[in-house]
């Protein structure tokens, strides 16, 4: 999978084309602006959002690609201000809603209730997305899937992955369930 389908399928699975995605024809650090600095807290917070997303299974999850330490460093490099701001806005929305809904932070919650406040967080970005309006959720889903599939362990663990370039074989097989292939 080369970077041009990963943002394809990207845009398929969030509705909308990935967000800060210029920055890969264009170089991430290009401007003068100041950086977003995350904390670790942040970073842990970004990782387990992450990893309620793409959970650990019988492949890794998005916590053993370090996403959460991914998604600050593409944050702070390639988004602008704007996409910053709304970014880190909605982390902190992110806890106060989890606190109004559940009476705890998200870090608090049972993996139940986190899928459950995810799975409704994703409906509600898709409704702002419909209406054309950014969304920070839709931001972190994106950031989670371009940082894993395109991490060491999603490339090679969990996608299917020849470090060397075999033989073109125009009719290999394919059954139903087969996972996807990494290119490099």
């Amino acid at each position: 999978m080369n970077r041009r389908e990963l943002l394809k399928m990207i845009a398929a699975t969030t509705g909308t084309a990935m967000i800060g995605g210029s920055a890969l024809l264009t170089g991430c650090a290009t401007s003068t602006q100041t950086p977003l600095i995350f904390s670790l807290e942040d970073i842990a917070l970004m990782d387990e959002i992450a990893e309620t997303i793409l959970p650990r299974t019988e492949t890794p999850g998005a916590k053993d690609a370090k996403v959460g330490q991914f998604m600050s460093v593409y944050v702070s490099d390639c988004y602008s201000l704007e996409e910053q701001a709304i970014f880190y806005k909605g982390l902190l929305s992110l806890e106060d809603s989890s606190h109004k809904t559940y009476g705890r932070r998200f870090m608090a919650l049972q993996p139940a209730e986190r899928e459950t406040f995810i799975n409704q967080l994703d409906q509600h970005a898709k409704t702002e997305i419909a209406a054309g309006k950014m969304h920070y959720f839709t931001m972190i889903k994106q950031l989670t899937l371009f940082g894993f599939f395109t991490s060491e362990v999603g490339g090679t663990q969990v996608l299917r992955h020849v470090p060397i370039p075999g033989r073109f074989d125009g009719e290999l097989p394919y059954k139903p369930g087969d996972r996807a292939w990494a290119t490099r």
